[in-house]
């Protein structure tokens, strides 16, 4: 019986430790709600009916970035910086639409939101996307 007192708060603790993860919840970036939703064929967001394509939108801690991978495949990224979530800049995808960059400590991260040029050496907190019909569904 005394082995399983011990184990319990062992567990506990193991589980918690392995539960975070940089793509999720980075604990330097504050936890907003997410729940939103995005016609891929409003006019608000013509980018978004192309390859590459990317929107802005206004929810999240600093903001979101949608990146449309294909047809039926789309990201949404926090426009923190997981450099340093502190600044006033917000992450922008560059003109070139290769990559996403922080203009404030020149950060890099690819349209699949991984490092790609540092000070940064985490991945940019992604959001759940889900796409039914034309309506692409962002969540946390």
């Amino acid at each position: 019986m005394r082995s399983k007192r011990l184990l319990l708060p062992l567990l506990a603790i193991l589980t918690g430790a392995c539960s975070k993860d940089s793509n999720n919840n980075s604990p330097i970036i504050p936890y907003v709600p997410v729940n939103t939703q995005v016609s891929i064929n409003s006019q608000l967001y013509p980018d978004l009916r192309q390859d590459g394509g990317y929107a802005y939108l206004p929810e999240g801690y600093k903001g979101i970035i949608v990146v449309r991978q294909n047809a039926g495949s789309y990201l949404a990224f926090e426009r923190t910086c997981t450099y340093d979530p502190t600044n006033n800049c917000v992450l922008e995808v560059d003109p070139s639409r290769l990559y996403i960059t922080d203009p404030c400590c020149g950060s890099q991260f690819n349209l699949q939101g991984q490092v790609i040029g540092g000070p940064a050496i985490s991945a940019l907190v992604q959001y759940r996307t889900s796409l039914v019909a034309s309506t692409l569904y962002i969540s946390n």
